[in-house]
This record gives C-alpha cells, sequence and structure tokens, in this order.
C-alpha cells in the first residue's frame, strides 16, 4: 500500500512540473517511469496475502464482509480489501483461583451456589476452536474478541445455571464428572449456534468451605478407622482359627496315641528321643521286666 502511494505523489509530481518551465524537466521522464513501477509494484503485492498455517482470512471492503474464507498459503486479492484473520487452532481460556494462572492475572475462579446454598469455588479450563466456516459469521456478529464475548461469560453462567442442581459435596466427589458432563452438553449447544467448536471442558478443581472441608476430613478419618478395625477383627478371628485347628490337632493326635499304640511302640518311642537329645542323661528301668533297659549317654 506504501508503494502505491508513492507512485500515485510521483506521477502527479510529475504531471504538475511538465505544465511548468523547470531544471527538472528532462528528467520528468524517469520521474514518471518510477512512479508507474511504483505504483504497479504496490498494487501487485497488495493483491497477494499470505495466511499462515492454523488460519483463515476474512475479507472486509468498506464495511462489507465477505463470505468466502481465505485458507493458509498465498492469495490473491483486491488491493483494497483489508484481511481480518482468526486462529482456527484448539485454544484454551482457564480461569482460575491463582493469581497469574489464567487467562487474567486476578483471581477468576467461579463462584457459585450449590442446592444446599454453600459457596463452592471451581476452577475451570475450556478447549475450543473457531469453527473456519463460520469465521465471516463471527466477524459480523462477535467480532474478533469473541473470548471475551463469547467464552468467558458463556462458561461461567452455565456452571452457575448448573450448579444449583448439586449438594457441594456430591460436587466435590460422587456428582463431579455428570456435573461436568452436563455443563459440557450446555455450553457444546451454545458455541455451536455462535460458530465455535467446544472440544473439551476440564473442572480443574472444585473448594469446597472450611466447614464442610473439615466434616469431609473427620468422616474420612472415621471411615479409616473403622476399616482398620474391620481388618484388626478378620485377624483375629484368623488367629483363633488357626489356634482351634491346632488343638483340635493336638487332640486328635493324642487320642491316636491312647488307643493306637502298645507299649513296645511307645518305650521304643522314648528311648529314641532320648537317645538322639545331646544332653547327658542316664536311665535306670524296672529290670523285673523283660523289656526294661538302662541308657547312659554320658
Amino acid at each position: 500500500m506504501v508503494a502505491i502511494v508513492f507512485g500515485v505523489v510521483l506521477l502527479i509530481v510529475a504531471f504538475v512540473l511538465a505544465k511548468a518551465e523547470t531544471p527538472l524537466k528532462p528528467y520528468l521522464g524517469f520521474v514518471k517511469i518510477a512512479g508507474v513501477l511504483l505504483l504497479l509494484a504496490g498494487v501487485i503485492f497488495s493483491a497477494i496475502y499470505q495466511i499462515e498455517p492454523g488460519q483463515v482470512g476474512v475479507q472486509k471492503l468498506f464495511g462489507k464482509v465477505s463470505n468466502k474464507t481465505l485458507e493458509s498459503g498465498l492469495n490473491i486479492i483486491n488491493p483494497l480489501v483489508e484481511v481480518v484473520t482468526f486462529d482456527i487452532r484448539t485454544q484454551n481460556y482457564t480461569m482460575s483461583g491463582i493469581n497469574d494462572e489464567g487467562d487474567k492475572s486476578s483471581d477468576d475462579a467461579i463462584r457459585v451456589l450449590s442446592a444446599d446454598g454453600l459457596e463452592v469455588v471451581i476452577d475451570l479450563t475450556v478447549l475450543y476452536k473457531v469453527a473456519s466456516s463460520e469465521a465471516p459469521r463471527i466477524l459480523k456478529e462477535i467480532g474478533t474478541d469473541y473470548k471475551n464475548t463469547i467464552v468467558r461469560p458463556l462458561c461461567r453462567t452455565k456452571i452457575r445455571d448448573n450448579a444449583v442442581y448439586y449438594d457441594a459435596v456430591a460436587l466435590y466427589s460422587t456428582k463431579r464428572d455428570e456435573f461436568q458432563d452436563r455443563i459440557f452438553e450446555s455450553i457444546e449447544t451454545d458455541f455451536k449456534a455462535r460458530g465455535l467448536e467446544l472440544e473439551q471442558l476440564l473442572v480443574r478443581n472444585i473448594t469446597l468451605p472450611e466447614s464442610v472441608k473439615t466434616t469431609i476430613e473427620s468422616k474420612i478419618n472415621a471411615e479409616q478407622e473403622a476399616q482398620k478395625m474391620i481388618f484388626v477383627l478378620q485377624k483375629e478371628r484368623q488367629e483363633a482359627e488357626r489356634k482351634r485347628v491346632e488343638a483340635q490337632g493336638i487332640a486328635d493326635y493324642q487320642t491316636i496315641l491312647s488307643t493306637g499304640l502298645s507299649d513296645k511302640q511307645l518305650q521304643y518311642e522314648m528311648i529314641k528321643a532320648i537317645a538322639t537329645s545331646p544332653n547327658a542323661k542316664l536311665i535306670f528301668m524296672d529290670a523285673k521286666k523283660p523289656a526294661s533297659i538302662i541308657v547312659d549317654g554320658k
């Protein structure tokens, strides 16, 4: 565009000086040629517009928006057209209670009221992108700042609208996935109606009031203690069962010994046990009986 302006200026100057007597008159032909060349170069370069990868261009001429989009690469356009580019890659918008973590430097977490009237703080990340075919409509109806015009207020409103159906503890634990799916469906519909595609919704963190957190922690500790006591009782029952089986085995063994073994067998077992003992021993048995013996281990 600058080359076009300089070219036009040079041509005007050359034609004005051509009507007047001036020492520069012999050089006016070169000035005209330079002006024409600059004008042609400006027109050629202004008619070629490059769109970067992951973007589309929307043409705007004197306030009128073209419905045709320019794809990535080199495009031939009207030199007078203004091209507005839109990023069609996945974008994210984070609303967090931690400073400098989200898109805004201050606390931008979403504060909602649950079904039981408690205030819950939610950190959220939205993954979305612009539908390339809808870029002209977005420029007409919303403009280029669709992030602050549509994404942020719509997400915050939908989360507040859906949080009222859940208790605070349910949001924090058992109903978290259900809540996330519900607001995803709600936001996806509204995004689509405005030319945006919702890819994923991430409920990053749910912060409960301190009183509720204390109650939950106490309940968890009580449950852990109950589980620990159940384990101890199971262990004690197993030990009692083991002792019962052991005692039954000893009783059965003694019954067998008392009813099934002869005197000679008992005497043999006793001698074998004594003879294999490492301790010194001196045993006298009744010599009047035929089976009486003497064992000296010294």
